[in-house]
């Protein structure tokens, strides 16, 4: 067959059955791949999730100070960039603002079903 842009669907034959990822992965089992996080993995997952936003925040906004000092003082050459650098501070701020308020949603959600 020749290369082709678009790669064509394959039939569920060649796939594999649903819902055995280990077979497609190579890990050997469906049960090696279905393994949940639990206890303090689950814990350090979703922790390291909000210090990466957190991080994130902080890292574009000291980006932007430093664009816009910068710009202030003659010294960069595309004034372009403390625009793209305010949008990307804009969107990583609201990125952890919905991970936010995701997390106190899933939370309600859990303290409602428990009473």
């Amino acid at each position: 067959m020749e290369d082709m842009f678009i790669t064509p669907i394959q039939p569920w034959d060649r796939i594999g059955a649903v819902g055995s990822v280990g077979s497609v992965t190579g890990t050997g089992s469906a049960a090696s791949a279905s393994k949940s996080v639990k206890g303090q993995e689950g814990v350090s997952a979703f922790k390291s999730i909000f210090e990466e936003a957190i991080n994130n925040v902080r890292e574009t906004d000291q980006n932007l100070a430093k664009n816009q000092y910068l710009l202030a003082t003659g010294q960069i050459e595309d004034p372009h960039t403390v625009g793209i650098a305010a949008s990307h501070a804009q969107l990583s701020m609201d990125l952890l603002a919905a991970l936010r308020t995701k997390a106190l949603e899933a939370y309600n959600e859990i303290m409602r079903l428990s009473s």
